[in-house]
């Protein structure tokens, strides 16, 4: 039989590795949600860095319609050329929590290269966006590559999508696109690539395609979007390049 006071030491001994036990699971769970944390914050940063970037465009007159863009650094702004509108159209530029007169350095055309590139005076941005740069991607994003959109209001994940996938009578021209249409940034907004912290490409329209009910052939056919084209970055940099 155990004794009184070796049954006493086997209690404590007992309660002291229930103790150290709890300790460590205690310890493991702090680690964990310390990582967690980490990671969170870094992705808070990352977001953060890329909706600096983001910019609206507004057209006088207008009906309360905004269109994006993207700050590039120097008081530049690239946009999409339809987003500029007509060259008798007053533009404004929504940065960095002020409205700016801009006026429009280059613009192409939907039908061809949809950019148009703006200039503000940079002398009225605050210092920490005033030595921002931000470079141009190099080459074509590959199908199935992560990319981020970025809005002054949020940022959204999402897709390039395979050109397999696309309406198959659509023009060459518009090859280059992602999916999750509901969810990113209308015309002018950025396509960037998270890890390389460059520009992808600006969005330019809404692929859609019309369907035919395979249950009810009678049925009126239904339009659907399916991508979103943007402007990649070869073609940015080509317009962007001195005459």
């Amino acid at each position: 039989m155990i004794g009184r006071a070796e049954e006493a030491g086997m209690n404590r001994i007992s309660l002291l590795r229930s103790t150290i036990a709890l300790w460590v699971s205690f310890a493991v769970l702090l680690a964990l949600q310390m990582t967690a944390s980490g990671d969170e914050s870094q992705d808070s940063v990352l977001d953060e860095s890329l909706k600096i970037y983001a910019v609206h465009v507004v057209q006088f007159p207008t009906d309360s319609w905004l269109g994006n863009g993207v700050y590039l650094g120097n008081g530049l702004i690239l946009t999409a050329a339809h987003v500029a509108g007509a060259f008798w159209k007053i533009l404004r530029v929504q940065i960095a929590g002020e409205t700016l007169a801009t006026h429009v350095i280059k613009r192409g055309q939907f039908e061809t290269v949809d950019l148009a590139l703006l200039s503000v005076d940079d002398n009225k941005l605050p210092v920490s966006l005033r030595l921002r740069r931000m470079p141009i991607c190099k080459g074509y994003p590959m199908p199935g590559e992560a990319v981020v959109v970025a809005t002054p209001e949020a940022i959204a994940v999402s897709h390039i999508i395979a050109p397999r996938q696309l309406p198959r009578n659509i023009a060459p021209k518009y090859r280059t696109a992602i999916n999750d249409v509901a969810t990113t940034g209308n015309s002018g907004s950025g396509v960037f690539d998270e890890q390389r912290q460059c520009l992808l490409g600006i969005i330019s329209a809404k692929i859609s395609e019309t369907q035919n009910s395979r249950n009810n052939p009678s049925l009126r056919p239904i339009k659907r979007d399916v991508a979103k084209y943007f402007v990649p970055a070869p073609l940015i940099s080509a317009f962007l390049a001195p005459q």
